[in-house]
């Protein structure tokens, strides 16, 4: 019998709107047989995740997602297997989220200007123990009816380039792959469908990652388009790299994309994490 799993989904730990422990009871339900969690530069869900799993019986692997830069780009490198008490991927962590709260302030700052009504103190109290980041501040714009939806705020407002867009700190992504490493993890370049960079660039991109010891690559994912897998998965073999896929499912923030299945024609076969799981041996 086939078994699918989910190596790319998020919880309330960053920015998805289930709990890591709804996250694995949802997975369950949907017949997974498992899933990482691979919250944005968070370690937080990960505890709930395997005591959830548990109790479940579902397979948790401890993940993160860790966002970088190449070439003008935003890049994220996802982590499978970590040690989330890691001291050094930690203090990046840390990193992160001091200037995540530095940056979710600038872009309050510049809504307020706009005319919004929205307060730092409330986005906070309104998701106690998650990394805040923007689908939250648009998700509070959409809850108190100043906004039609999420998509609208990002397009109109604090979306890449938008009038009330602020940039934020980001690593490389060979220093993502570091850091997975030193916490035990196997690291794996996420969506590269959603780069838009052309291939030479990707290409160079990931032979600069093979130099730390890039792993793996997202070949299987929701938003894939025509030779895209294909393509991947050449790549893949080429180079050596491990192959992976998830949805990148974040509940009611991405509401087109569904846990398991992505748009609905998603399957990432159980025999990915056997790999995985092989070439850490």
């Amino acid at each position: 019998m086939n078994r699918y799993i989910d190596l790319h989904v998020h919880s309330t730990a960053s920015d998805g709107t289930l709990s890591p422990a709804e996250l694995v009871q949802e997975a369950k339900k949907a017949g997974l047989a498992a899933i990482a969690v691979t919250d944005h530069d968070s370690v937080g869900g990960i505890r709930e995740a395997l005591d959830a799993g548990n109790v479940y019986g579902l397979e948790v692997v401890p993940g993160i997602e860790l966002s970088t830069e190449y070439a003008d780009t935003e890049i994220h490198v996802v982590g499978l297997f970590i040690d989330p008490d890691n001291h050094l991927l930690n203090e990046q962590i840390r990193a992160f989220v001091d200037n995540r709260d530095n940056r979710n302030l600038k872009i309050i700052e510049k809504l307020q200007a706009a005319g919004f009504s929205i307060t730092a103190e409330e986005i906070y109290r309104r998701n106690p123990g998650s990394v805040i980041a923007r689908p939250h501040i648009a998700r509070y714009l959409v809850d108190t009816e100043q906004a039609k939806d999420v998509k609208t705020v990002f397009n109109k407002y604090i979306g890449d380039g938008c009038p009330c867009f602020v940039d934020r700190f980001k690593i490389t992504p060979m220093r993502a792959v570091e850091l997975i490493h030193a916490a035990g993890g196997t690291a794996v370049l996420a969506h590269p469908c959603l780069y838009k960079m052309s291939r030479e660039t990707l290409i160079r991109m990931i032979e600069e990652m093979l130099i730390p010891g890039l792993d793996g690559i997202e070949a299987v994912y929701s938003c894939n388009q025509g030779s895209d897998e294909k393509d991947y998965r050449e790549i893949a073999e080429k180079y050596g790299l491990l192959l992976s896929g998830g949805s990148d499912f974040h509940g009611a923030n991405k509401p087109h994309i569904h846990l398991g299945t992505g748009r609905g024609n998603l399957h990432v076969p159980y025999e990915f994490l056997e790999q995985i799981k092989e070439s850490r041996r």
